[in-house]
């Protein structure tokens, strides 16, 4: 028989490609951990100086490419910006967890320490700089410094699905693994750390001296001068000596009993000053010249100066008032308690209430239906009645249902004359009064300017700001004298403003050197308040 050859099988066994591994000499080890040491620190310098100035820098966030513009933080425009990415919208204060990190490798890299625990504090740190920010999260009603936009949606979140107890109980649970797994802090190691606190205070209260005049003073037995010893002595002979010694009292123990004696005895002498009362004034020059004269009256300066008429403003009474559409309410009622039957969601009650511009759903779940299940499911009601947006009120503030305020299709206008002519804006007594609009139940809105000096207007395009602000300067124009008022009005594109420019002899505020009534130039701003503030004064 033919013999079969026997194939050898190859043997190479196949390369692996080996990643090269990135290793740093130790000129570049001391140039980096410098480099993280100093960055960490103007982080954090940035972020405590963000607590104290990111409203003043509020403002400047969308022009932090332009080179003009100044920031009040340490750190200028970067200051601000990383602030308010890191604090604002990240997770509050505890971005100094991050600062503190990004230090600490510095000071490995710098002094070529161990980076295994290096490793360590990063892992733990990044957990901890998380806890914080969900743990203040509780304190924190809104978006804001505390926790940051991270924070407070993380524990909006979890709120949702456990609610505030079990929130509150895995954060405990967490704090628990990271004290025992972390820093190993057992009951058994607190017990024992708790009892050698409390012999430790028991010692720093004892005083050798006074525990032995106290062990002589109450001791029964008589105190005797003379002292007799036994000795025994064993030699190499089986005799016995005894010898007698006498001691004599220590006169220096005595002394300290004594002593400590007349320092209880001894009582301390106190002083009593009697506060003086201040003198009260009795002038009554002041309100002697109002009686007599009267409170001084700043209209009288322009004393013929009449107020717009109201018949400035275009009349709309014309149009139809409050139209009831039952089709439209009876359509929309059906889609929304299908809306939320999908979700299982049970409606007990559904009330309209039909305004202007837009129509409020009142409804009452059934027993047990959680109000931020309702809530999330706005974008799921707008898209089922067709409507571009709609509001969840969760729940409305003085009653027991939940809002959902829809617009309506065939909306009314709100004209400017109405809202002026309403008397409870013509008889309001406010300092600055601000008709706004209507209500859904068809009130005129008024508010005083007053109360929010800090007032913000903000929106995307179509929105109704240019509409705000016009019914704001409308409504203080149709209420205040012009020596109650004077308007800095500042419009560097010239677009919004510009119809108010007949107002400049009475009302506006402005530089004697500046040709144009409104001003474009936002630095000429501070001059023209400094200004209006000196002729006040």
């Amino acid at each position: 028989m033919a013999k079969r050859k026997k194939t050898k099988r190859s043997t190479k066994k196949t390369k692996r490609l080996k990643l090269p591994k990135f290793t740093l000499s130790k000129q570049q080890q001391v140039v980096l951990g410098s480099f993280l040491m100093l960055f960490g620190l103007a982080l954090t310098l940035a972020f405590a100086s963000f607590f104290f100035n990111w409203q003043e820098d509020q403002s400047i966030l969308g022009e932090l490419s332009e080179r003009d513009t100044e920031a009040a933080n340490l750190l200028s425009k970067f200051g601000a910006g990383i602030g308010n990415f890191f604090i604002y919208k990240g997770v509050g204060i505890a971005a100094f967890v991050l600062s503190t990190l990004i230090g600490l490798s510095g000071v490995y890299l710098f002094f070529n320490l161990k980076r295994a625990a290096l490793a360590r504090f990063w892992f733990w740190g990044l957990l901890v700089m998380l806890w914080l920010s969900v743990f203040f999260g509780f304190f924190q009603n809104q978006q804001g410094l505390l926790a940051g936009t991270v924070g407070f949606e993380m524990n909006d979140f979890l709120q949702d699905y456990l609610g505030f107890t079990g929130t509150a109980i895995l954060m405990a649970f967490l704090l628990i693994v990271y004290l025992v797994m972390r820093l190993r802090l057992t009951p058994d190691k607190v017990a024992d750390r708790l009892k050698k606190t409390k012999e430790a205070i028991a010692e720093d209260f004892s005083d050798p001296a006074t525990e032995a005049s106290e062990d002589i003073i109450t001791s029964d037995e008589p105190v005797t001068d003379n002292i007799t010893e036994e000795i025994v002595v064993e030699e190499n002979t089986t005799e016995t000596v005894t010898q007698t010694l006498e001691l004599e009292p220590e006169p220096e123990l005595e002394k300290i009993v004594l002593k400590k004696k007349d320092e209880v005895q001894q009582e301390v002498a106190m002083e009593v000053e009697a506060a003086v009362e201040e003198e009260i004034s009795t002038d009554k020059t002041a309100q002697k010249l109002v009686e007599d004269f009267g409170e001084f009256d700043p209209t009288l300066e322009l004393g013929n100066y009449k107020f717009p008429p109201v018949e400035l403003l275009k009349d709309y009474t014309g149009s139809a008032g409050i139209t009831i559409n039952q089709e439209e309410l009876e359509e929309n009622k059906n889609r929304i308690v299908e809306t939320l039957r999908n979700y299982k969601i049970a409606i007990a009650q559904i009330k309209a209430t039909v305004g202007p511009t837009v129509t409020l759903y009142e409804i009452v779940p059934e027993a047990g239906i959680r109000i931020s299940k309702i809530k999330n499911l706005e974008d799921d009601i707008a898209l089922s009645l067709s409507a571009l947006g709609i509001r969840i009120i969760a729940p409305i503030p003085g009653k027991g249902t939940i809002g959902i305020e829809v617009p309506n299709k065939k909306p009314r206008i709100v004209s400017m004359r109405s809202v002026i002519a309403a008397n409870k804006f013509q008889q309001a007594e406010m300092a600055l009064p601000l008709a706004l609009g209507k209500t859904i139940a068809n009130e005129t809105f008024v508010v005083d300017l007053a109360k929010m000096p800090h007032l913000l207007m903000a929106g995307a395009t179509g929105q109704g700001k240019s509409v705000g602000l016009n019914a704001i300067l409308a409504s203080l124009l149709y209420k205040k004298h012009p020596s109650q008022l004077k308007f800095v009005l500042v419009d560097p594109k010239k677009v919004e403003l510009t119809l108010f420019n007949k107002i400049e002899r009475h009302y506006l505020a402005k530089l004697p050197d500046n040709e144009e009534p409104i001003i474009t130039d936002t630095k000429k701003v501070i001059y023209t308040l400094n200004s209006l503030c000196i002729e006040m004064d």
